[in-house]
């Protein structure tokens, strides 16, 4: 049974989003006020802050590498950070509404976002240039998540669909429609030499 090892004092701020750094030493989170904070997960202390200039924060993500934090905002923008300079590297207008997930490809080369405007972005994550746009869900995005080999990706909607994605060709592969209510969040994980996605489904806000 798994036990609490620290607690982490975040102050008056509503959280939206976490996620670990790939060595899992720290954890990263979003708030409404616009403040990325990086937690050492030994220390439970603030180790760096990055400033978003107020932008609501729904959605973060630390690339595998470790070189990058990307997040993205209520409003549609995309902010790429660099953890050894702890500054804002580049900003992205990406989406003309909230984006709800984001994910960088293993490989740390790609940013894939998911926002409610029902579309997904991918980009070139050193040329920060859009290299794809996908469309295909009737409702909102809520939920990406790359394959462990990178060739493929699943997006998870309000529409009560998840969809796979082929990186390459940028075209959906298959649609899954058995939900009865909307994908909000899922995860790969890899089993063998099987990529396996597991399906989590969100309770219908009021």
């Amino acid at each position: 049974m798994g036990k609490k090892i620290a607690n982490v004092d975040v102050g008056p701020v509503d959280l939206w989003t976490v996620a670990f750094s790939p060595d899992d030493k720290y954890i990263i989170s979003g708030s409404h006020a616009g403040k990325i904070t990086s937690y050492g997960v030994e220390t439970a202390k603030a180790e760096q802050t990055f400033e978003t200039r107020g932008k609501f924060t729904l959605s973060i993500a630390y690339s595998p590498d470790g070189k990058y934090i990307a997040s993205g905002a209520i409003d549609g923008i995309i902010n790429i950070f660099d953890v050894a300079s702890n500054k804002l590297w580049h900003t992205l207008e990406g989406h003309a509404m909230p984006i709800r997930s984001l994910c960088f490809s293993p490989d740390s080369q790609l940013l894939l976002t998911a926002s409610d405007d029902g579309h997904m972005k991918l980009y070139d994550v050193q040329h920060t240039h859009v290299v794809g746009t996908l469309s295909g869900h009737a409702s909102w995005v809520l939920s990406v998540a790359f394959s462990p080999d990178g060739k493929y990706f699943v997006s998870g909607s309000s529409d009560k669909t998840v969809k796979v994605w082929d990186v390459t060709s940028k075209q959906c592969i298959h649609t899954f429609n058995e939900h009865s209510d909307q994908v909000k969040k899922f995860k790969y994980t890899l089993t063998g030499k099987k990529s396996i996605f597991f399906f989590y489904f969100g309770v219908q806000e009021k």
